[in-house]
């Protein structure tokens, strides 16, 4: 992408709270609109969102990004907030300071991802909150109340949609993720997508149950492309394109599939890039290999080998195993960002070549960032607009119908339990 480009992009296509919460960054940050616009225009083609658990996750993804030449987005769930060092509200000021430290010109959305409601009176605590996420430089959020039922999951949306700007990257959810349990339909996902209409709003993007878990999966069949596909086409009318959570612990091939046969322009990957940033193996399907009951840490990558003895007798210590081992990153990002130079180069660089792939190899993103710069240079502004306008009634989606059509969906909803990454 030529300079030019970049310079006119960076001119127009940062929204308002992004100028001015760094007012004086060379750093591309746009609307979550422009990275899945640029998706579309490229064709069968799809991002990664790299969930930045750590500083090294973001810097190795924004290195890749800007290697492949292609727009992405950096994302923190609300759930991850509590047990990482990067939270909602510092996620925006760590990617702006990276892009400015490495000279990053590709263009990036931060992402809220997973903001979720779990019952109705979760619903004014967001209204009160989400407005803040917005303030220090967030570019885009997914709203999951997918475990409320799918009337309230409507309303719960509709309700909140005011404290979204409008020119913000939006996704929403339906089916709550839990593996072969509860996959989702094009009934359900219609339903939502006909009230948003109907309230003005227009989803960029929605995820769905389509077979896959949070976390490591380590067997079941993973991602369903040919539901995925089913359910997208049952959207084309409402411009709302596809979410891909659970992406660790799906083959590449499985990925170019949804990739190439699906609307899906976001690939969410968390547990992967973990693992890769520490020195653990992991295999095709982003799984990290054990050894034993304990994870194969490869000796001379990633952090420190004696750091990750500490990492490791701390686990121990605190009865942290499995896919719990995500708990350590707040506890010590402190001790990798005292290594050496090269140890944290190294942990960055690991991150770096795992999303290249991904990128160019796998996804289809390579050189997307141009576009995503032309299509604000086309629109002249950091506002895209929505994809579709309302077209349908509003008075046939009141909170009374929509009560009374929710009765008329029979899904299965799969198990209750704890299925948060």
């Amino acid at each position: 992408m030529s300079q030019d480009t970049f310079k006119k992009a960076l001119a127009i296509g940062r929204p308002p709270n992004v100028v001015k919460n760094f007012p004086g960054s060379q750093a591309l940050l746009v609307s979550g609109k422009v990275i899945d616009r640029a998706m579309i225009e490229k064709g069968k083609a799809m991002t990664i969102a790299a969930n930045g658990r750590n500083i090294f996750i973001i810097k190795g993804a924004l290195m890749a990004a800007q290697r492949a030449n292609a727009a992405i987005i950096i994302e923190i769930a609300r759930s991850e907030a509590t047990y990482c060092p990067t939270t909602l509200w510092n996620i925006a000021r760590r990617v702006d300071y990276l892009c400015n430290k490495l000279g990053i010109t590709i263009p990036v959305a931060i992402h809220a991802d997973h903001y979720f409601m779990k019952k109705w009176d979760d619903v004014a605590v967001a209204k009160a909150e989400i407005p803040s996420l917005f303030d220090t430089g967030i570019t885009s959020i997914a709203i999951d109340a997918s475990h409320m039922t799918d009337d309230l999951n409507l309303l719960a949306n509709i309700e909140v949609g005011p404290s979204i700007p409008s020119w913000a990257g939006y996704e929403t959810e339906i089916g709550e993720i839990k593996g072969a349990f509860g996959l989702s339909t094009p009934v359900e996902a219609k339903f939502l997508a006909q009230g948003l209409n109907a309230h003005g709003m227009c989803a960029d993007w929605i995820a769905l149950n389509n077979g896959t878990t949070h976390g490591i999966e380590a067997s079941g069949e993973g991602i369903q492309v040919e539901l995925t596909a089913d359910v997208h086409k049952a959207l084309a009318p409402y411009g709302t394109s596809g979410a891909q959570h659970g992406t660790s612990g799906n083959d590449s091939a499985r990925l170019k599939e949804i990739a190439a046969q699906t609307q899906t322009t976001k690939a969410n990957v968390a547990t992967a890039l973990q693992m890769i940033s520490w020195g653990v193996k992991v295999n095709d399907f982003g799984n990290a290999i054990m050894d034993g009951d304990r994870f194969d840490k490869v000796p001379g990558e990633g952090v420190a080998d004696e750091i990750w003895e500490e990492m490791v007798e701390y686990a121990d210590a605190n009865g942290i195993k499995g896919g719990d081992y995500k708990k350590l990153n707040l506890s010590f990002e402190r001790r990798w960002q005292a290594q050496s130079p090269v140890i944290r180069e190294r942990m960055a660089k690991a991150v770096e070549d795992f999303i290249h792939y991904m990128l160019v190899d796998v996804f289809n993103a390579a050189d997307t960032a141009p576009i995503a710069c032309d299509l604000i240079l086309k629109a002249e502004s950091y506002d895209l607009g929505p994809k579709v306008e309302k077209f349908e009634d509003p008075s046939d989606w009141t909170e009374k119908k929509i009560k009374a059509r929710a009765t008329e969906i029979d899904t299965d909803k799969g198990p209750t339990g704890d299925f948060d990454d």
